[in-house]
């Protein structure tokens, strides 16, 4: 089982203590409680927890909002607890984020393995997004350094080879990545044909 830290979200302070308890004599660690959804969001944002878990009936802002709000803000992961498990509330919570919920009352053999799903769910999450953005870092660089290239082959007659040994260089001998260099060379590039530009205008 993972440990993590854990927002706890209920206005009623007897099952907070209650599933503070629960969640602390299996290894987790409780870094905030709060009465109230707005409350919920300002501990995630700056407390940062492995996960948030919610009461779905809560004052200033339901369950559901919170959970939308701390989800698309990708505080935490989020479990929401609920006396409620009908169908349309299930489908309003997975789409404000939801990772795993717990229907009211509970046992702590069935709060144990919602958590875990719960923090695994999200780090596959983040994960995944953050290859993502990788993926698409990449390509936007090596478009860049596609144009850094053809630059210099017109600029200056060299071959593709020749023109990405350049920019390689350059990037070994200023520590930079390759797209840094490409981006300083499309960008005096177009301030040379501005330059040039000036003069005809006049």
């Amino acid at each position: 089982m993972q440990t993590g830290r854990i927002l706890i979200a209920d206005d009623d302070a007897v099952v907070r203590l209650d599933l503070k308890s629960m969640v602390e004599s299996v290894g987790h660690c409780v870094v905030g409680e709060a009465d109230n959804g707005e409350t919920a969001c300002y501990l995630a944002r700056s407390l940062r927890p492995d996960l948030v878990i919610l009461d779905i009936m809560m004052p200033k802002r339901n369950g559901i909002e919170a959970a939308e709000i701390i989800s698309r803000e990708r505080l935490g992961a989020v479990m929401l607890l609920t006396a409620y498990s009908d169908l349309p509330m299930v489908e309003q919570a997975t789409r404000a984020g939801v990772l795993a919920y717990l229907v009211k009352p509970f046992r702590q053999q069935e709060l144990v393995p919602a958590i875990d799903i719960a923090m695994t769910r999200y780090r596959e999450m983040t994960a995944l997004e953050g290859a993502l953005d990788s993926v698409q870092g990449q390509i936007e660089a090596n478009r860049l350094v596609g144009r850094a290239k053809r630059v210099l082959i017109e600029r200056h007659g060299v071959s593709d080879q020749e023109a990405f040994r350049r920019i390689n260089t350059q990037a070994l001998a200023t520590s930079r990545t390759l797209r840094e260099i490409a981006e300083a060379i499309l960008l005096a590039d177009e301030m040379a044909s501005a330059a040039a530009e000036s003069p005809r205008r006049k």
